[in-house]
C-alpha cells in the first residue's frame, strides 16, 4: 500500500498486512487482490511440492508459506498477517477438495455472521475434520490440525474481543468519508 497510496498498512486498522485489514481500510479494490496474492502465496509452493515430491513436502511448503506470512522476512520477522488466506491456498495445493470445502465453510460462516475472525477459526477447525472424512493422507490431516491450532492462536485478540462484545463486524462498504471544506 505504501507504493500505491503512501500509507503503511501496519499503522492502520488492526496493523496486520493481510487481506482482511487491507479490505477494511481500503475496500475491495485493494482487498481482493491482496486476498488473491495471500492465497497464491500458499498455493504455489504447496502445489509444486506436492506434485513433484509428495504430500509431506507439500504440507511443509504450505506451512513454511504460512510462517512467512505471519513473520515476513521483508519486515525483519516483525508481525505480518494471520495466515488464513495463505493456509487456504496451501490446502488448495495439497488437497484441493479439502481446501474448496474449507473455503465454502469460511464463506458460509462469514455471510451468516460477518466476522472474518469467526469464519477463519471455524474454517480452520473444519480442515482436519474434512481431511479425515475424505480419507486424505496423514500429512494433510496433521497439517490441518496444526494449521487450525495456529489460526486459533493468532486470533486470540479477536477471541477476546468476541467474548467482550467489541469485535468489529465486517462491512462490505467503507463508511463514507466526511466532506472537508
Amino acid at each position: 500500500m505504501r507504493a500505491l497510496r503512501g500509507d503503511d498498512i501496519r499503522k492502520t486498522g488492526s496493523g496486520n498486512i493481510g487481506a482482511t485489514n487491507v479490505w477494511r481500510i481500503y475496500g475491495a479494490r485493494f482487498g481482493v487482490p491482496v486476498m488473491f496474492l495471500d492465497t497464491l502465496k500458499g498455493f504455489v509452493p504447496a502445489l509444486l511440492a506436492t506434485m513433484y515430491v509428495g504430500h509431506l513436502a507439500g504440507v511443509l511448503a504450505g506451512g513454511a508459506a504460512m510462517l512467512g506470512h505471519w513473520r515476513p522476512l521483508f519486515l525483519r520477522f516483525e508481525r505480518g498477517g494471520k495466515a488464513v488466506a495463505t493456509c487456504g491456498g496451501a490446502f488448495f495445493g495439497v488437497a484441493a477438495v479439502v481446501g474448496g470445502i474449507g473455503a465454502g465453510v469460511w464463506i458460509l460462516v462469514f455471510v451468516l455472521f460477518r466476522y472474518a475472525s469467526v469464519a477463519s477459526i471455524v474454517a480452520a477447525v473444519s480442515l482436519p475434520l474434512i481431511a479425515v472424512a475424505l480419507g486424505e493422507p496423514w500429512p494433510v490431516i496433521a497439517f490441518g490440525s496444526i494449521a487450525a491450532l495456529a489460526v486459533i492462536l493468532l486470533h486470540r485478540p479477536n477471541i477476546a474481543r468476541l467474548r467482550s462484545g467489541t469485535e468489529t463486524r465486517f462491512r462490505f462498504r467503507r463508511p463514507a468519508e466526511p466532506v472537508r471544506n
